[in-house]
């Protein structure tokens, strides 16, 4: 059976209340009566309603949650409101009942009402208090200021408790589908940046190699393009150009990579690296005759997870840099390991990104940048920063606190 999710905040305080509302309502019953039974003219029967009032009050102190208070039991509570009321012109004097004298429950009811009104809402508190009012009118005989004073004041106790607690519930509904949204969208975000970074540019690439073959690859070519604008379009809500040749490669490449590791891994029956890993390595693969490593000397220790994601993002960055950049631009990665965060810059001499470029980009339906880099940077608590002035180069970034 799944689990019943846990009412808000907002509502579990007015359960928890009302628990202590109910016994000192009672004391103050009680006390009230004990005060003044002398006067009556059946007092046993009065002390006989308080016992059995006491008795049910102290039973059903657990009843007062949001799953164990249910209409059936609220029923029954207001039943002993209303008896006790009712009962009170057969223990008290008529000259008492139309002085004003307190019913016997007094102030109890206000529990039994209330319960309606955190249960079902302003609807079942404006009922409960409505039945409440007219049984006290026809105890008094007639409608005077008091019943009307007191009769009001529960009202709209009851009603703005009710309305409180509908509010309440509605916002647990809106967060709840706010969250499932979220989640939905986290999740498309990493389908769609794990598509891009293989099946979208091996698409890609199978469109230009068959329009170049001619033929039948040609025919190939085109149904691979057609899938692409069709794929591209259900993960980011637009189509958009491919990448080059050489981008494929290394996706293909840098995708292939880990299921190779892992494999060769379990062949050999080595166990999985340890957590945390040491990023140093993980980045120097990128290193090359245009792609400058400076690294620390020590560890750079970061959680497995968190290293995976930002050594995929500076690959991203890389191929960025190979890609648009142009053939004769160089790169830097420079790897920081600061007490608080761990930060990896990669910059590069290349014309720089014009601006309004990355928007247009993302909305052209490329990932690169919004998903692969951005992306992976989010889903692992960091973030990437872009600083660009054309002519002068592009710097990203990367920042994973620890």
């Amino acid at each position: 059976m799944a689990k019943q999710p846990a009412r808000m905040s907002v509502e579990q305080p007015l359960w928890t209340a009302l628990t202590w509302f109910r016994p000192l309502t009672l004391g103050y019953a009680v006390i009230g009566w004990s005060m003044r039974y002398d006067d009556t003219q059946r007092p046993a029967l009065g002390w006989a309603f308080m016992a059995v009032l006491t008795a049910w009050t102290l039973a059903t102190l657990n009843r007062t949650t949001a799953r164990r208070c249910t209409f059936p039991f609220l029923a029954a509570d207001i039943g002993m409101a209303l008896t006790g009321i009712m009962l009170t012109m057969a223990v008290e004097t008529p000259s008492r009942v139309a002085a004003g004298e307190p019913t016997l429950p007094s102030i109890w009811t206000a529990g039994a009402v209330l319960g309606f009104s955190v249960k079902g809402g302003w609807r079942w508190g404006a009922a409960a208090s409505t039945a409440i009012g007219v049984s006290n009118v026809v105890e008094r005989g007639a409608i005077v200021q008091s019943n009307i004073h007191n009769i009001v004041l529960l009202m709209v106790a009851s009603t703005a408790i009710g309305y409180i607690v509908e509010v309440a519930r509605a916002s647990e509904r809106t967060l709840a589908r706010a969250l499932q949204i979220e989640a939905a969208t986290r999740e498309r975000e990493r389908l769609a940046r794990d598509i891009h970074d293989s099946v979208l540019q091996v698409l890609s690439m199978v469109q230009r190699r068959g329009a170049a073959l001619g033929g039948e690859a040609a025919e190939l070519g085109a149904l691979a393009g057609e899938q692409e604008v069709a794929l591209r379009t259900l993960v980011t809500g637009g189509p958009g150009p491919g990448a080059d040749d050489e981008a494929v490669a290394r996706a293909a490449r840098r995708a292939r990579l880990p299921l190779q590791g892992r494999a060769r891994r379990k062949a050999a029956g080595e166990p999985a690296p340890p957590e945390p890993v040491d990023l140093r390595p993980l980045l120097a693969p990128y290193a090359g005759r245009r792609v400058t490593f400076a690294e620390p000397g020590t560890p750079v220790l970061l959680a497995a997870p968190a290293a995976r994601e930002l050594a995929a993002a500076v690959g991203a960055a890389l191929d960025n840099v190979e890609q648009h950049a142009g053939d004769d631009a160089r790169a830097w990665i420079l790897l920081e390991d600061e007490p608080d965060a761990v930060l990896v810059t990669v910059r590069d001499d290349g014309p720089g990104i014009p601006a309004g470029r990355l928007a247009a980009a993302e909305g052209e339906g490329r990932l690169g940048v919004a998903q692969s880099i951005r992306g992976r940077m989010r889903d692992v608590g960091g973030s990437a920063e872009y600083v660009s002035v054309p002519g002068q180069g592009t710097e990203v970034e990367f920042r994973v606190p620890r």
